[in-house]
């Protein structure tokens, strides 16, 4: 195990092509982030490896940094898929190619976009990209899979392929598909692995597909300090009047909603939209158009407000945003650790505030107990009544267990917790709809892709992720 030692490390230490090192001091990359400093050198030397990092650690150019300069060497084949990149869902997908793109943009290097929940045109540009030979596939699972079973795809000349949030992929189902995808590759291929968590079945995987992989420790899903988390211990019933006397005090901006189920997200973002706030709502229900155009008006400030469920929870990197509200306790505390890290990125601060029902104080017991301490606790304010006793050994429903008569219970808005569980479909999730979510500025142009770009433009920085 190689434990991340306290070091600043700069790229110019590294051993990179000149024409990757002129992008990197345009984007302004100076310093490395602890997990770029940790993981680059053992990509670099081609041993297989896996990572524990969190995302906004920026372990997305951890990995595409070593591969891109290796590729821009020019001693790989020429019109081949070289590398392939594997991302649970389209958001993530169509993030890691956008900085891709802006990292290869002095280097004729090529890449292209996978993902489902597209229409016959795209799938042909997808096809056409991946028959030309992309350099690099970036791809979610099951959208990779349909197009190698119709065998016109070849992935024996990839040297390099990559799992992003494994843990994650394999929660939701992919496990099969991640192996019939491997069992294509050749058999020196270089495999790398980053996964939030350490589960028994991520080993499980690592012993299948890796050859003595080193191991990279970093950080391990615990929430940066820069995020202010607290709570509101509170009735159900509640929970709406706490949040427009929230919102009547500062008006919102740059605010994400979290809440447990696509018919409680919709039943929220009509509230607040009769309370005449900018509000969108973010759920799988919702077609890919709309999905791109809600994130467009969030992204430029048009919305000022997103409730969503978890499908927002990863692979959306938006610098900015100035709080986190989790209208209902998140399944598990990794899932806690994502939401509320979609905050206080990029060395920014943050605030996270998470209501706490009375049927929900055993989850929060066990998230806090993940985090190793008490988050503060705000007071409901007056005029609402009084709170409920916080007593977590006492709760209705303790500890995250699953129970038939959860979408029975509650206020009646629909917000049962095994509507939305991971790997059991309907929200982006699980095995039917686990390729359902996305954003709107993917890439290559829906499936396009792009070889080398004149060196008279400058490249924006892409986020750390």
């Amino acid at each position: 195990m190689h434990p991340y030692k306290n070091k600043c490390m700069r790229f110019d230490e590294l051993r990179l092509e000149q024409s990757l090192m002129e992008g990197l001091d345009a984007m302004n990359f100076q310093e490395m982030t602890p997990v770029q400093a940790a993981t680059i050198p053992l990509i670099m030397e081609r041993k297989d490896m896996i990572a524990c990092a969190q995302t906004g650690t920026g372990k997305t150019a951890a990995y595409l940094l070593p591969v891109i300069n290796e590729l821009s060497k020019g001693t790989y084949p020429a019109d081949s898929i070289n590398a392939v990149v594997m991302a649970p869902t389209r958001e993530l997908a169509q993030q890691i190619d956008q900085q891709m793109e802006a990292f290869s943009y002095f280097l004729p290097v090529s890449s292209v976009a996978i993902f489902g929940g597209t229409d016959g045109v795209t799938w042909e540009q997808q096809k056409r990209g991946m028959q030309m030979g992309a350099d690099v596939v970036v791809a979610t699972p099951g959208r990779l899979l349909s197009h190698l079973n119709f065998e016109y795809v070849d992935l024996s000349k990839v040297s390099f392929f990559i799992l992003d949030e494994a843990d994650r992929m394999l929660d939701m189902g992919f496990f099969d598909d991640i192996m019939q995808i491997y069992k294509r590759l050749p058999s020196d291929v270089q495999t790398i692995m980053f996964s939030a968590t350490m589960p028994p079945k991520i080993r499980e995987l690592a012993k299948t597909i890796m050859r003595n992989p080193e191991e990279v420790k970093i950080a391990i899903s615990k929430p940066p300090e820069s995020i202010m988390q607290t709570a509101i211990i509170c009735y159900e019933h509640q929970k709406l009047k706490i949040l427009e006397d929230l919102f009547e005090k500062s008006r919102p901006e740059r605010v994400i909603i979290f809440s447990s189920s696509k018919l409680k997200v919709k039943e929220l973002g009509f509230a607040l939209k009769r309370m005449k706030f900018d509000v969108a709502v973010m759920h799988s229900d919702l077609e890919q158009t709309q999905r791109e155009e809600v994130m467009r008006d969030f992204k430029n400030g048009k919305i000022g407000v997103l409730v969503a469920t978890d499908i927002v929870s990863r692979g959306i990197d938006i610098e900015d945003i100035q709080l986190v509200v989790n209208f209902d306790i998140a399944h598990d505390p990794e899932d806690y650790v994502h939401r509320i890290g979609r905050t206080a990125r990029a060395n920014n601060e943050g605030m996270a505030i998470t209501f706490v029902s009375e049927t929900e104080q055993g989850k929060f017991a066990r998230i806090e107990k993940f985090l190793g301490k008490t988050l503060y606790r705000l007071p409901i304010p007056e005029h609402l009544g009084e709170a409920p006793v916080y007593n977590p050994e006492r709760s209705f429903y303790p500890s995250f267990r699953r129970r038939p008569h959860d979408t029975a219970r509650g206020n009646g808005s629909g917000s049962g917790r095994n509507n939305n569980r991971r790997g059991r479909g309907g929200d982006g999730t699980g095995k039917e709809g686990r390729e359902a979510s996305g954003s709107s500025q993917g890439g290559r142009r829906n499936g396009n892709f792009r070889r080398n770009r004149p060196k008279n433009q400058n490249p924006q920085p892409p986020k750390q992720s």
